[in-house]
């Protein structure tokens, strides 16, 4: 192609057209990301990394065509990034790690912010989910922040349930084991005067089922509904509790 002043049209042409497809797929993913960001519920921190990571891809992608129109061969340009993701890789391989699984995470949405959840041995309400950490306040009052990368190594449990006309509850669970000294048929009504107490201030009454049962317990599993996750740190202990003292009467009754 003909030169103009000393430059090849076709150079000056491909990096015009570069330059137009760079900055209409960040417009495009950037409107598209804020959009996914409130949907899903994002922090703000979250979502600006989010942008901010696809907005790098693209200019590294027009910088690699921008090399290649240039006239750098392609063993050139496949040198050069394997170079630098060696080098990157080596550095910060952990970094990245977390960076990939917050980019599946914020994708996968297995859980949201407000959520109540259990990761491995760690339960509470999701706080913040960032590219690199998930934080959960946990019933202690305390604020673990666990890093992407450990999060998918894990099991996860998303308490979130979806109620009668398509309100959004938490089915909180969880065990209480009692030996075989009560029969189940007061163990069913200690469960139910409990329940009965605290159903006119849930959006449902709690429920229980026997789970297992073996020469020396019986391990039923309760269910507990409600509009709040904050409202799990209170109902959990209150419940067992008051369950294990109607229990204990029950069991000093029996031994006399």
């Amino acid at each position: 192609m003909a030169d103009l002043f000393g430059i090849d049209l076709y150079v000056i042409l491909s990096v015009i057209v570069i330059a137009v497809v760079a900055i209409a797929l960040e417009r495009i993913f950037t409107r598209y990301l804020s959009r996914f960001a409130k949907r899903a519920k994002l922090e703000r921190n979250a979502a600006n990394n989010l942008i901010l990571t696809f907005r790098i891809l693209i200019l590294i992608g027009a910088l690699l065509a921008l090399s290649r129109a240039g006239g750098l061969s392609p063993e050139v340009l496949v040198a050069i990034s394997a170079i630098g993701g060696a080098a990157l890789g080596f550095a910060s391989q952990k970094t990245l790690g977390n960076f990939i699984a917050g980019l599946y995470l914020l994708a996968a949405r297995p859980f949201r912010v407000e959520d109540y959840v259990r990761i491995g041995t760690v339960e509470g309400i999701v706080q913040e989910i960032t590219i690199n950490y998930t934080k959960v306040l946990t019933i202690g009052n305390n604020m673990v922040s666990i890093s992407n990368l450990q999060i998918l190594d894990r099991d996860i449990t998303n308490f979130s349930y979806q109620g009668a006309k398509d309100t959004e509850l938490f089915c909180y669970t969880f065990e209480i084991g009692f030996d075989h000294r009560v029969s189940t048929e007061k163990i069913a009504a200690i469960f139910e005067e409990v329940f009965e107490r605290h159903q006119h201030s849930l959006p449902k009454k709690p429920s229980y089922m026997l789970t297992r049962s073996d020469a020396f317990a019986r391990v039923y599993t309760v269910y507990v509904y409600v509009e709040h996750p904050e409202d799990i740190f209170t109902l959990r202990p209150q419940i067992a509790e008051e369950v294990f003292k109607r229990w204990d009467m029950e069991r000093a009754q029996v031994s006399t």
